[in-house]
């Protein structure tokens, strides 16, 4: 009797090994989703709005304090400690500043520079992801600097680079894939493309462009398609937010693709939205309407509306949510304030309600995988505070008074006194490490996503900023000569 047990027991091994091969046996990659912030809160800015100079000099007076001198040291440290092979970048950005009218633009800032440098200093070598003189780097919503229109003043930056005080200056952010450079031989097409719906603020002068990169590369043999996108976060009420609409252009951007797929980026998109007046919306997610169905309790894949929802449109379509996860709270990704010293005021009591001790309200970040892939560990980074591994100093007053209040609310015995700095996050938004199995495969992909036309400035947008310039121009020319009389 011991000799048949002893035989089935063997045979129940076998079977069970053949038929589920151990990951560990599987090759694997590790990524990383990193929304790095443009470094100021756009939102006031837009409040601030028609004066532009107002809205410039404030949001420049933020990207200052919130410093990216030192974030990009922080974040490389990040990188540094989790050693993903791909890293996708949201919100890379370029703060650029011209002279005048006829003078070329200065890039003041460049994010990704920065941030590779910073790596390199550290003994990591990452590069943008290339081939065949094409980067995976995809720019999307900017600002451009307009002389005349979004001055700033800078004492101390400006007069060594550009001889004045006040210029002009803007900002372009983009969707970046890095390459381990040991793996940039590897890279074997990428590509940047447009999403078709696109949020206007302002008519010809204003619009909120989006897209996403990607870049095929080769692993132990295998071609697997990376992605890295940002997801529009503007929605207007009773109107299908588009976040929706454009994740639906990714779906089918992507649905010919013969190689395994991993899309990361910010999605803008909670799994609880749209959100019923009866719920907690401190982050003011897109909400329920007559075009929106409010999303059920506790959605699962089968049952959840996607009518107007990014996150469940990419779990329909077929890919998994990496994890950690995302409808835990204590896993939500956005919710620092916009100086990075802690939590937003206006949101904090709702994440300790939640559950969330760090003051994060939404889950906004993921990676998702294509039926192909498995996620054999994930983690979120970058997401705690006041103590924290990677956290910089800032001793700004402003950060400093946010500090304390946020300090003041947290179920901590850290006080502001018993830290010697006072402490900042290295982004608004939490990242998103991630180790992924797969099965070796030698299918090359020969079908690359959809290339959509990149939105230059048009005829009517150009017009636009030309009609605005000439009535600035004209406005200041009264007031001179108002002057000028009242001094006769």
């Amino acid at each position: 009797m011991k000799k048949v047990f002893r035989i089935l027991a063997s045979t129940l091994i076998i079977l069970l090994c053949v038929a589920s091969p151990t990951q560990a046996n599987q090759p694997s990659i590790t990524v990383m989703s990193r929304n790095i912030y443009l470094g100021a809160d756009v939102g006031i800015a837009m409040n601030l709005l028609p004066d532009f100079k107002a809205a410039a000099q404030f949001m420049w007076e933020q990207v200052e304090l919130t410093d990216f001198n030192q974030r990009s040291s922080a974040l490389a440290k990040e990188i540094a400690a989790a050693e993903p092979d791909v890293v996708g970048i949201q919100e890379a950005t370029k703060w650029m500043c011209q002279k005048g009218i006829l003078s070329s633009r200065v890039t003041v800032y460049d994010f990704t520079q920065m941030l590779l440098i910073e790596l390199d200093q550290l003994g990591y070598s990452y590069e943008i992801a290339s081939n065949a003189e094409k980067q995976a780097i995809n720019p999307g919503f900017s600002i451009p600097p307009i002389p005349h229109l979004t001055m700033v003043t800078d004492t101390d930056v400006f007069p060594s680079v550009f001889g004045t005080d006040t210029v002009a200056c803007g900002f372009e952010i983009a969707d970046v894939l890095l390459v381990k450079s040991d793996l940039s031989a590897q890279v074997k097409a990428v590509g940047t493309t447009e999403y078709e719906s696109a949020y206007t603020i302002i008519p010809t002068l204003m619009t909120v462009y989006r897209g996403f990169s990607w870049a095929d590369i080769s692993f132990k043999g295998t071609d697997i398609r990376f992605v890295t996108t940002h997801l529009e976060s503007l929605w207007d009420e009773g109107e299908v937010p588009l976040a929706k609409i454009q994740a639906d252009q990714l779906v089918q951007d992507l649905a010919n693709s013969e190689i395994p797929v991993i899309v990361m980026g910010d999605f803008n998109s909670d799994p609880r939205d749209p959100r019923g007046s009866g719920q907690s919306n401190p982050g003011e997610q897109p909400e329920t309407s007559e075009v929106c169905p409010e999303q059920i309790s506790a959605p699962t894949v089968d049952a959840a509306k996607p009518d107007c929802s990014a996150y469940w449109t990419m779990i329909q379509a077929g890919y998994s949510d990496s994890g950690p996860d995302s409808q835990d709270p204590r896993n939500s990704t956005w919710g620092a304030n916009a100086l990075l010293a802690g939590p937003d005021p206006k949101r904090q009591d709702s994440a300790l309600q939640m559950g969330n001790q760090y003051g994060f309200t939404d889950r906004l970040d993921y990676v998702f995988l294509s039926s192909e892939l498995s996620a054999t560990e994930s983690r979120i980074v970058g997401n705690t505070w006041p103590i924290g591994e990677q956290l910089w100093n800032c001793n700004s007053t402003e950060q400093k008074d946010l500090s304390r209040l946020a300090i003041s609310k947290m179920n901590t015995s850290v006080t502001l006194g018993a830290l010697e700095q006072t402490k900042c996050l290295p982004s608004d938004h939490a990242g998103l490490v991630v180790e992924v199995s797969f099965v070796a495969s030698d299918i090359s992909s020969r079908t690359y996503p959809a290339s959509h036309t990149p939105f230059p400035i048009g005829f009517w947008k150009g017009s636009g900023i030309a009609l605005v310039l000439f009535l600035i121009w004209r406005i200041r020319r009264r007031v001179t000569t108002s002057r000028a009389s009242k001094a006769v």
